[in-house]
């Protein structure tokens, strides 16, 4: 099964796609993920990518297909996968058809997570990351046991991009440049469902399985 998780930042989609990932024995293939392991592992492409990251500017198409490239001719991707931020414009959604169509191969489905901003908003404000562990806690819906400390000792902070002023450009961003995927996966003919994600973890997921077990 090949399945794309799309939705604004904050819909809760990395944290459904690991455990899909998880249930369905494929692999939580997420852009982010994959660009810090290959620039510690200083692949060909991971330094590529260090260079622009370097330089401030972002990691253009190119080198991210690349990386994706690499990695779904991993053995672990041959039975199916699921891409947790990627694609993020109409034109890396083309690259990945277009990859995907030189290895034979297609996606299955496409899942959109939706949600309203305001909420979207509150869900990433609240957000506390571990610099340690990389644990993910919330001031409101997850806290820690001991306030503003991670189980594993570490102090938890506020990234900067989940501040409020960086989380209304993102979302904006979102809009202009993510959102359109939408139309143009259902354009394309690909199995898309829209999944409202204003319930718990729990419910988002059991909803998911429903969608899929309905639909295959």
């Amino acid at each position: 099964m090949k399945v794309v998780f799309l939705g604004p930042p904050g819909v809760g989609k990395g944290t459904q796609a690991s455990r899909f990932s998880k249930n369905h024995q494929i692999p939580h293939i997420a852009t982010g993920d994959l660009l810090r392991t290959a620039i510690t592992n200083k692949t060909e492409v991971g330094l590529k990518a260090s260079s622009f990251i370097e330089a401030g500017h972002l990691v253009p198409d190119n080198v991210i297909i690349q990386l994706m490239n690499e990695r779904l001719d991993s053995p672990d991707a041959e039975e199916g996968y699921v891409l947790d931020g990627f694609p993020r414009t109409i034109a890396q959604g083309k690259a990945l058809d277009k990859l995907l169509e030189e290895k034979g191969s297609g996606l299955d489905r496409v899942i959109y997570f939706s949600l309203d901003e305001l909420t979207l908003k509150e869900r990433i404000v609240g957000r506390r990351s571990c610099p340690s562990c990389h644990s993910v806690y919330h001031t409101t819906f997850k806290k820690p046991d001991l306030e503003g400390v991670c189980s594993c000792g570490a102090a938890l902070v506020q990234r900067k991009d989940d501040s409020a002023e960086t989380v209304t450009k993102r979302l904006a961003v979102y809009r202009d440049e993510t959102a359109p995927l939408i139309d143009y996966y259902k354009n394309q003919g690909v199995l898309l469902t829209e999944i409202k994600a204003d319930g718990s973890l729990d419910d988002v997921a059991e909803l998911l399985e429903g969608v899929i077990q309905d639909n295959s």
